[in-house]
């Protein structure tokens, strides 16, 4: 009953993961830049995301543009745009395997079976978390390197924005849920082979007397 409510608090903080890791993916303020400048009435917020960039004014008016382009992008956004999609695509996979392969459902046929889906389900979110927590990683450090370059000029820099705070807190979801299943699963495996089922061993004598009273039986 203690696996399966632990299952269950997994698939939880898998499903806010997978939710997560969409959203980050898709909002458009991986990094920030507000230019407030002399008038706090002309403000500017600048967002740059993974597919496009976005500018908010302070009197309301808010546009976007997508970003066409795929050669054109610094090199850490493309690999950041391959692997947060490959994240999202194995957290949803993981979350249908894990659905069959939870003990509080009536799917998946028998405990072996059930076992190896959360395995597998566990391991998906395991790389899906991965994949997420490393570009997440490294837009972050070219935000900060960026900030810190003196030759970089002010209204040229930016902050980290609430799609990477997002990231991080979905990948570590992801991550935590992906032990719990897998560490659900090898607990039972391991108990399996440290305590085998007990056979039976019987001597040749009892042997001898169960054949000697069956053919008795049949005189």
């Amino acid at each position: 009953m203690a696996s399966a409510s632990l299952q269950f608090f997994a698939f939880i903080l898998a499903l806010f993961g997978v939710f997560g890791d969409i959203a980050a993916t898709l909002l458009p303020n991986w990094k920030v830049n507000a230019d407030v400048g002399s008038n706090i009435i002309t403000a500017i917020t600048q967002m740059q995301g993974l597919w496009m960039d976005c500018t908010w004014y302070s009197t309301g008016m808010f546009s976007c543009t997508l970003k066409y382009s795929i050669l054109s992008l610094p090199v850490y956004i493309q690999a950041a745009r391959t692997t947060m999609v490959l994240s999202c695509i194995l957290s949803a996979f993981g979350i249908c395997i894990t659905t069959v392969g939870m003990k509080c459902t009536k799917l998946g046929g028998d405990t072996d079976s059930k076992n190896n889906a959360c395995f597998v389900g566990g391991i998906c979110f395991i790389l899906a978390g991965i994949f997420g927590l490393v570009p997440t990683c490294w837009y972050t450090r070219e935000i900060i390197s960026n900030f810190l370059d003196q030759s970089v000029p002010e209204s040229s820099k930016h902050e980290p924005g609430a799609a990477v705070y997002t990231g991080f807190i979905s990948a570590g979801f992801l991550l935590i849920a992906g032990v719990i299943f897998c560490s659900s699963c090898f607990k039972r495996q391991q108990g399996a082979w440290i305590y085998p089922p007990k056979q039976h061993h019987f001597s040749s004598t009892e042997q001898e007397s169960n054949a000697g009273y069956s053919l008795k039986d049949y005189v």
